[in-house]
């Protein structure tokens, strides 16, 4: 159903993007590197949140960076990440494949600074098993995605 969504989101949008689907599971930074033959870095993982204010936001961030607590605050506010159950309902996506597209709720998207390093970045597709080659710039285009800086790399 998830892989489903993204298939639709990519159609409504018009984006020839083929979606990779791998024999082995990818729900890992390091296990979808390993897969897609790629360095960790260009990994996009999308991660949940639930913001002091209730509202759930997604962030998505290269493979290697992590959220730098000062940075998240001064961007966002307080903020803690969602657990599994509430981020596969909110997003329709399970854990290890949540991508900040065909979600099943609109959320906001926002892309942290440290996926401009990279040509191309591989997120999930909506499974623990897929991804998708795209530029940061289109990815921000395409989900209305707002530039941050929340981590550090």
């Amino acid at each position: 159903m998830s892989l489903h969504s993204v298939r639709a989101f990519f159609s409504q949008h018009q984006l020839d993007l083929p979606i990779l689907e791998t024999e082995a599971l990818t729900p890992t930074v390091e296990s979808a590197a390993l897969a897609h033959g790629v360095e960790p870095g260009r990994i996009a993982k999308t991660l949940a949140f639930r913001l002091g204010d209730g509202r759930v936001v997604l962030l998505v961030a290269s493979g290697h960076a992590r959220i730098d607590n000062a940075k998240f605050k001064t961007t966002f506010g307080k903020g803690k990440m969602l657990p599994t159950h509430e981020v596969e309902h909110l997003t329709g996506h399970p854990v290890g494949g949540v991508c900040p597209f065909g979600l099943a709720n609109p959320l906001p998207v926002y892309l942290d600074r440290s996926l401009r390093a990279f040509d191309e970045v591989l997120p999930a597709a909506g499974s623990v098993n897929s991804a998708v080659r795209i530029s940061p710039a289109l990815m921000a285009q395409v989900t209305g995605g707002v530039w941050v800086d929340a981590c550090r790399w």
